[in-house]
């Protein structure tokens, strides 16, 4: 894992200040200040060649008379900060905050000379450039902020020192704490990926916070980001949402895909939940901490004022919630047990005299119905009826409620204009309150966010249909003709060929050099409809804007004529520009047709991103788009397009039949796909798309391409290295046979795998699962085995054999690469009646594989003493057997990959 010493960040036994001075108001001093004043328990040590002692703390000369130290905090100038971190490392020291600016960037730069001095001795450097670390649980305040903030349970993990800050004093006035505060700097080695990944271990950690300007690593972010948040609510919010991000986008796809869209679909796509502003960043983080999550979106309101249930259901709607409707047992009750004046409906107004027992009737019925998910009771003080008993009765009944049904249906609170008397009853009794009803419906669409984040990334994608089979090799031999030819677009004859590579429906195209070559070819288009005409030069991508383009014509003069006009118009247009000719198509005509927009755009950050919207020459007026990171399933696909507004008129509405969805979201799956195995296709536009009953078709297409940006030693990598989001790695999967002949096939896991599982490990025996888990295990969940099955290929790799032709699982592989050294951790589990037939050794065999491949140093495990099998397997292929310094039960194995035999 990427936490790799980051214990010693946040848990140091011992501390030493390079750069502390006697000064006032100095970094060194107020460092040496704060660490006094949070009470660190350990060593305390200072770094000073022109003092011995340092406002009470002893100094030494030089970071070389330091003994082993957990944690330095460098304060010193540039120029000597390189020099402190290589003796620090060589004196033992596990990590470093370097609050210092100046470090420069790049190649040579001080930073990187200090980065690669660190590595040398497996130091962790957290900044330069930061505020650095507030950590309540070890009573350390490593940093040069104001305060140090309440012990709590969020972590903050800030990109900016001066947010940071920040938030810590807007905290301390809503009497919130943290487990930790942390100023990212420069990250030249600890980053965000990092930080999640610590944070969602962290046992003092309830929810994760995090300040984003920009994130450098897309692939490191999004997996760790991906695994936190099936662990936590991960709560962000981003600054510069408004940045001209699509300005230089050559596309329709591309203008869509702006900056802080592609942000806001990785944000979607790793279940975090997104924010956007530091008041709605407590109030979810306040709301996800203290209310279990649940299902649904459908709200029920309980109001003495009419006008703020109002209020209320306008921002539920806004912001994509559904007002609960009332059941017919809940509406009699209330019928009953209310006065004639109530509402009779949801919002439930029960007037602005209501008493604690009719807030108590009226809550306890909404909360008993089935109709709705979450129920929000609000006051409006008034003169005829206690506010505070009305609180009372409210936290009662939520108790009793509790007492039965933990931990029991959702419900929040608005009481306006408390004086504290209010909240404090309905905090006694764990109920969220709010100041009002927009930050009240507010915290209930977060939790229904999070849900929906928790439910995608545990979801089982529907299968691909198996008769979709790209033809890669063709697709990449026309885009790989297009760039030697120094051409960055491809024509319409190659995009034809390309999408035929991936069965994407596009109309035949012809070219015509002439206008008698055009009237000749428009000829066989010409017995079933009209056709269209377009000017086809590399250097004119957007036809229309030179008049290009005729559509409908119905015989061969007036294709002869169109085209002579055509290519007249272009050259005086423009004169500089390379002309082929011009393409002639068959005109498409679909009543009822929708016209959708899909493709591909390029960002720098995460690279590949799906566009999908709403089509036509007015896509970016219009501005109707969802956007999404490759790869893609069907049920991911369907949701981008269910985000859309045009999604709402692909239903069947009038005498227009329902389009088909299926096809429209297959077509992203094979975009995304495309995406994948050829990283040279930068921007690709379908506009329009056409879809109704029968299907989709693009009218036109427009692809960009390049050669892709990578690093020489990264070339093995080249059709994956510019997705954020590692693609299904279908090169392993392969046939194999066990000793009797039983055939197999040999894969990587896939989400949809999940239902091999039960019955798989039903056949594994209680022994056999304590050998594997080190514990008896007897159930598993649907969250646990979703664990199994939804890995991240980035981070680690797990093989499943497959019985051939019955589908069975018969046994399973896994290995976890350590980010921060080239090993990686192994296990292993075969269906107990399958032992001796030889499926364990040829499943270890593949991870051995696998991790040559990945140039990963070495395979390392924990096999329980008594697993005589398991070790004398790891004997036989070479491993190195030792005994645990921690439990004498255990054995570490590990495998050099050098060893192999």
């Amino acid at each position: 894992m990427s936490t790799y010493r980051l214990d010693r960040l946040f848990s140091p036994r011992s501390v030493a200040l390079v750069g502390a001075s006697p000064r006032q108001h100095s970094v060194g001093r107020t460092i040496l200040e704060n660490l006094k004043a949070a009470g660190f328990a350990g060593p305390l040590r200072l770094v000073n060649p022109r003092h011995a002692e340092i406002g009470g703390v002893a100094a030494v000369k030089s970071v070389s008379d330091l003994p082993e130290t957990d944690l330095v905090i460098v304060a010193s100038p540039p120029a000597t900060v390189p020099g402190v971190i290589a003796e620090a490392g060589a004196r033992g020291c596990a990590s470093a905050i370097i609050v210092t600016a100046g470090l420069g960037q790049g190649r040579d730069s001080l930073a990187d000379k200090t980065l690669q001095a660190a590595r040398l001795h497996g130091m962790r450097l957290l900044g330069p450039n930061c505020l650095g670390v507030q950590a309540t649980g070890a009573r350390l305040n490593a940093s040069f902020a104001a305060h140090m903030p309440h012990p709590g349970d969020l972590a903050l993990i800030s990109q900016s020192g001066a947010i940071a800050a920040g938030l810590v004093e807007w905290a301390a006035r809503r009497t919130l704490g943290f487990s930790a505060v942390v100023s990212l700097g420069n990250q030249i080695d600890v980053d965000f990926g990092d930080l999640l990944d610590y944070f969602a271990t962290d046992r003092a950690t309830r929810s994760i916070l995090l300040y984003i300007e920009s994130v450098q690593d897309a692939a490191k972010f999004m997996s760790a980001a991906r695994a936190a948040a099936r662990t936590k609510p991960v709560i962000v919010i981003k600054s510069g949402r408004h940045a001209q991000g699509a300005s230089a986008a050559r596309t329709h796809t591309g203008a869509l895909a702006g900056s802080d869209a592609v942000y806001d679909a990785a944000f979607r796509r790793a279940g975090l939940v997104r924010v956007m502003d530091m008041d709605e960043l407590f109030d979810a983080a306040e709301t996800l901490g203290h209310v279990h999550p649940f299902a649904g979106n459908r709200l029920a309101i309980l109001t003495n004022g009419g006008g703020i249930g109002v209020l209320a259901v306008d921002r539920l709607v806004d912001l994509g919630g559904q007002l609960a409707s009332l059941s017919p047992a809940t509406r009699t009750l209330l019928d009953e047990k209310l006065p004639p004046i109530w509402s009779g409906e949801n919002p439930v107004d029960i007037a602005g005299d209501a008493d604690a027992s009719r807030y108590g009737i009226a809550l306890e019925a909404l909360i008993e119905d089935p109709c709705n998910d979450a129920v929000l009771v609000m006051n409006v003080p008034t003169a005829l009826a206690s506010a505070k008993d009305a609180a009372i009765s409210a936290a009662s009944v939520v108790r009793a409620h509790r007492d039965r049904f933990y931990p029991g249906k959702p419900v929040f609170a608005v009481w306006v204009g408390d004086s504290g008397e209010a909240d404090a009853e309905l905090e006694s009794a764990g109920i969220p309150h709010f100041q009002s009803e927009t930050d009240a419906v507010r915290g209930f669409m977060h939790l229904v966010r999070y849900r929906d984040g928790q439910d995608a990334l545990m979801a089982v994608p529907p299968s691909l249909p198996e008769a979709f089979r790209p033809d890669v090799s063709a697709a990449r031999d026309i885009v790989q003709r297009a760039i030697e030819a120094g051409r960055t677009w491809l024509d319409p004859l190659e995009i034809a060929g390309l999408m035929q590579a991936y069965a994407i429906p596009i109309p035949p195209v012809l070219l015509a050099r002439d206008p008698d070559a055009a009237a000749a070819a428009a000829g066989t288009f010409l017995e079933t409809g009209a056709v269209a005409v377009k000017i086809l030069s590399p250097d004119i991508v957007h036809k229309s804007d030179v008049g290009g383009v005729r559509l409908g014509l119905t015989s061969r003069d007036a294709v002869r004529e169109a085209t002579s006009g055509i290519l007249a118009r272009a050259r005086a247009a423009r004169p500089d520009a390379r002309i082929s000719g011009v393409t002639v198509h068959p005109m498409i005509v679909r009543p009822g047709a929708r016209e959708l927009i899909a493709g591909l755009a390029d960002d720098a950050t995460f690279g590949p991103v799906v566009v999908f919207g709403r089509g036509g020459t007015a896509v970016e007026v219009i501005n109707d788009k969802a956007l999404a990171l490759p790869p893609l399933d069907l049920g991911l696909a369907q949701d981008l397009i269910k985000r859309t507004r045009v999604s709402r008129i692909l239903k069947s509405y009038r005498d227009v039949p329902e389009a088909d969805g299926e096809a429209i979201a297959l077509v992203l799956v094979k975009l995304a796909q495309l995406a994948a195995d050829v990283p040279e296709v930068r921007e690709l536009d379908l506009n329009p798309l056409l879809a109704d009953e029968a299907g989709v078709i693009a009218l036109d297409a427009r692809v960009a391409v390049a050669r892709p940006d990578m690093p020489a030693d990264k070339s093995r990598l080249a059709t994956r290295s510019r997705l954020s989001i590692r693609p299904y790695p279908k090169q392993w999967e392969r046939p194999a046979k066990l000793r009797d002949g039983t055939a197999l096939l040999l894969r990587p896991v896939r989400p949809e795998d999940e239902p091999l599982y039960p019955p798989f490990l039903q056949r594994v025996t209680p022994e056999d699962m304590r050998l594997r888990f080190f514990a008896p295990v007897k159930t598993f969940t649907h969250a646990m085995i979703a664990r199994f099955t939804q890995i991240d290929y980035a981070r680690a790799m797990a093989f499943v054999a497959i019985e051939q032709p019955s589908g069975d699982m018969l046994g399973v592989a896994r290995v976890h690469r350590f980010t921060h050294s080239d090993k990686a951790e192994y296990a292993v589990l075969v269906r107990s009646d399958l032992k001796g037939r030889g499926l364990g050794w040829l499943l270890m065999r593949t991870l051995i594989e696998y991790a040559q491949s990945e140039e990963i140093g070495a395979l390392e495990g924990e096999v329980l003493s008594d697993n005589a099998a398991m070790l004398r397997m790891c004997a036989d292929l070479g491993f190195d057997i030792a005994a645990s310094p921690d439990d004498e039960n255990i054995r570490i194995v590990r495998l050099g990959l050098s060893q192999t035999r």
